[in-house]
């Protein structure tokens, strides 16, 4: 029976979503297996940091070339044989057991990152511009299958005695092997209820595809995407540790506490691709950025005790002392609200893409996705070499701050430098009647020429 094109991209945007679940399970697994291969093997902070951010090097530095090649030759092959060729280092992760095993490993494991450019570019094919934000928030609501592995892996971990069973590995290795048979039943799935769009195959150059690539405009929205979506990646890695090292919480408790983090971080990008179709992307982006600001200032202030004194002569009693601690209820409390502001963050940057690179969003989409995921990279890294140095395990959001800060004054300077070109034309056409637009092509007023007055269209401005 033939399909109707609403059902079919309704289909595909039902797989890519489950798709890049799965596979974001297995990108982000060692930030729970990796704690109990630090304590096998007595890993460093640094050592370990590196461990857990190794697959998110390969998925993100390949998510250029694999969103080329989804411009090329479509989505549903590709992503269907990703999520099949995942098994394998799975498999093998199981009966690893030297260092230099887990990182070459890692490296494979890391190309389940790459999921993510395949589905942006294969899911935009599937819908109308109006809809984009909406579909590839959806879509990017797959970033909860973190949570899966926060939440499934330390119970996966109890199955089987650490000795094994038969056949069967137990222990930590028990999950690789669960995550393996659960992505050949994810491809199989996949590729049943997934249809071939034939308009998304695409014949320009690759000259001609990276050509996008020129524009500081891409650049800046990977900066943005290295803030929202490589903390996020950063945080879900490092918070485990964090929980076990600062408040001493069990691998369980730690695991459940970051799901708080990543769940709904995860699940509210659908939600932020709607505000981003409704209000605009911008002023979005205006909200996002100021509240990562706020919220990794109050992360990064560390422990301290006031005491204030006065001469003895004059003193009537004891000094009074003000203490400032991080407990772990306030410290949970902020970590969720700034994943609710990385998750729409993320859908907001992507809605830009395909608004102002609508023939380019695999390449463009690609590159974000590579510069965003390297945040995913770097920052466990950085986290670890910082708390290493200095000793001060609040230095990882000392680091957000300085960069949510960064973007936001980048942002609000664009924008005031777009506004004051656009002026005189604003003036012209608010006199005249019609539309004013900004250099970057964005609507920033309409007035239809039988009223008096100009209306400001809540979703102009997304840049």
């Amino acid at each position: 029976m033939e399909r109707s094109d609403t059902w079919k991209r309704n289909a595909v945007l039902a797989m890519n979503t489950l798709g890049f679940t799965i596979l974001f399970a297995v990108w982000v697994v060692f930030a729970i297996v990796g704690l109990e291969i630090r304590k096998e093997l007595r890993l460093t902070d640094t050592e370990f940091a590196t461990l857990v951010a190794l697959p998110v090097l390969t998925g993100s530095l390949l998510r250029l070339p694999m969103g080329m090649l989804t411009d090329w030759f479509g989505g549903r092959p590709l992503f269907t044989a990703l999520i099949a060729f995942s098994a394998l280092p799975l498999l093998l992760l199981t009966v690893a057991h030297a260092y230099w095993h887990y990182l070459v490993l890692g490296l494979f494991i890391g190309l389940a990152g790459t999921s993510f450019a395949i589905g942006i570019a294969y899911t935009s094919a599937w819908f109308p511009q109006r809809l984009q934000g909406t579909a590839l928030g959806v879509f990017g609501a797959g970033n909860t299958g973190a949570s899966l592995t926060k939440l499934l892996a330390p119970a996966l971990m109890t199955v089987i005695p650490a000795g094994g069973a038969g056949l069967l590995p137990g222990g930590w290795r028990f999950v690789p092997l669960v995550y393996a048979i659960a992505v050949l039943v994810t491809a199989a799935i996949y590729w049943t209820f997934t249809y071939t769009d034939h308009a998304h195959h695409k014949t320009a150059t690759l000259g001609e595809m990276l050509a996008p690539l020129r524009h500081l405009r891409v650049w800046r929205f990977g900066l943005y995407y290295f803030l929202v979506f490589g903390g996020y990646v950063a945080l879900a890695l490092w918070l485990p540790k964090y929980y076990i090292d600062v408040f001493g919480f069990d691998l369980r408790t730690a695991a459940v506490l970051t799901a708080i983090f990543v769940f709904p971080s995860g699940i509210i990008r659908a939600p932020g691709g709607w505000l981003s179709d409704r209000f605009g992307a911008r002023t979005v982006m205006y909200v996002v950025l100021a509240t990562c600001v706020v919220t990794s200032f109050l992360l990064a202030l560390p422990d301290v005790q006031l005491t204030l004194g006065v001469p003895a002569r004059w003193a009537t009693g004891t000094p009074r002392s003000f203490a400032f601690r991080m407990t772990p209820a306030p410290f949970t409390a902020l970590v969720f609200v700034l994943g609710l502001a990385m998750g729409i963050g993320k859908a907001a940057v992507y809605k830009h893409i395909p608004h102002y690179f609508p023939s380019h969003v695999g390449a463009v989409g690609g590159l974000v996705g590579v510069i965003g995921g390297l945040g995913g990279f770097v920052m466990p890294i950085l986290f670890g070499a910082m708390v290493q140095r200095t000793g001060a395990p609040t230095t990882a959001f000392l680091f957000l701050f300085a960069l949510s800060a960064v973007c936001l004054v980048w942002m609000v300077f664009v924008v005031h430098r777009l506004t004051r070109e656009a002026a005189p034309r604003v003036a012209e056409e608010v006199d005249q009647g019609g539309e004013a637009v900004a250099p970057d092509g964005a609507v920033l007023f309409v007035r239809p020429r039988r009223r008096s007055s100009a209306a400001p269209i809540h979703g102009a401005g997304s840049e």
